[in-house]
């Protein structure tokens, strides 16, 4: 028959361990000595193994078989736990997931920071993340598939969607240093401008169709993430709109130049958290909207 050891004695077991005796465990626990001792022996039993050596030794001492079982014990504890620290912050209104859609723009540097401070502070909130270019991110959360969006300023302007500022960062139009824009000059005309390819983000929602943000060129080539439009500019195969926490190193290493151009300038965005407002924030969306515009802040992309 199949051992059937229960959480109590888990618990019990790694509590022995942790506090280095019956006694101590039992301190720690509030319970007689005695009951520690039949947890234990009951452990035992139903395991069919000796997890502790008592004989000989003024403190009990962890068999081979007791220390191989340590790890597992740990492991469903902490499962255990977690159930506990879980259920707690749901019976406080603290949700069990948030879903967080975030713009190709947003910095890198920015995402991962934010995400890092809410595991250490949410432990027990999972996180559901997306990525959309443009209209993508505003129209997930319109549609209640995320519960905050961090979007540029282009894309709130709608009556169901509350925003707030958290941050800016610029785009500026870059190319190979074989390109021949970039030895075309300073304010290069958008007549020479539009005989070049240029490699634009597309938009897979259709919030701004019949709408172009920069595209100049006569012949264009779509691609959906920054990776591959980073990619082929960097291979020359046209020019493109980047963001400048992505290309900085490269501009500064010399892998890609700033183009001058006069029909695109370099511009700064605004990044936005956003809201439909049916639905306020819960506690940790709340406190991760906040983070953002601590982690703009903290990399000097504020606007001030």
């Amino acid at each position: 028959m199949d051992a059937h050891p229960t959480l109590d004695q888990l618990e019990i077991f790694l509590t022995v361990v942790e506090e280095g005796g019956f006694s101590a465990a039992a301190r720690k626990l509030n319970r007689a000595q005695s009951v520690i001792s039949y947890a234990i022996s009951n452990l035992e039993a139903q395991l069919g193994l000796k997890l502790f050596e008592r004989a000989g030794t003024r403190q009990p001492r962890l068999t081979e078989a007791g220390t191989s079982l340590l790890e597992d014990a740990r492991r469903m504890i902490g499962g255990l736990q977690m159930l506990r620290a879980r259920a707690r912050g749901l019976a406080q209104g603290l949700e069990g997931e948030v879903r967080l859609v975030a713009d190709l723009l947003v910095p890198m540097p920015v995402l991962t920071a934010v995400l890092d401070s809410f595991r250490e502070a949410f432990p027990t909130v999972g996180v559901r993340l997306l990525t959309g270019a443009l209209g993508t991110s505003a129209e997930a959360v319109l549609n209640h598939d995320a519960d905050i969006g961090i979007v540029g300023g282009v894309m709130i302007p709608h009556p169901d969607l509350v925003s707030r500022k958290v941050g800016e960062n610029q785009v500026l139009p870059v190319a190979a240093p074989s390109h021949p824009l970039a030895h075309a000059g300073s304010s290069v005309p958008i007549a020479v401008v539009r005989e070049h390819f240029q490699i634009v983000i597309s938009d897979l929602s259709r919030r701004t169709e019949g709408r172009n943000f920069h595209v100049h060129a006569l012949n264009t080539w779509h691609v959906s993430d920054l990776t591959t439009k980073h990619a082929l500019i960097s291979a020359g195969l046209g020019w493109g709109g980047m963001p400048l926490w992505l290309v900085r190193d490269d501009l500064e290493e010399g892998r890609l130049v700033e183009l001058s151009l006069e029909p695109y300038p370099p511009s700064t965005y605004s990044m936005f958290a956003i809201r439909t407002n049916d639905k306020p924030y819960g506690p940790a969306a709340s406190w991760m909207a906040n983070r953002f515009e601590t982690a703009f802040a903290a990399f000097g992309w504020t606007g001030a």
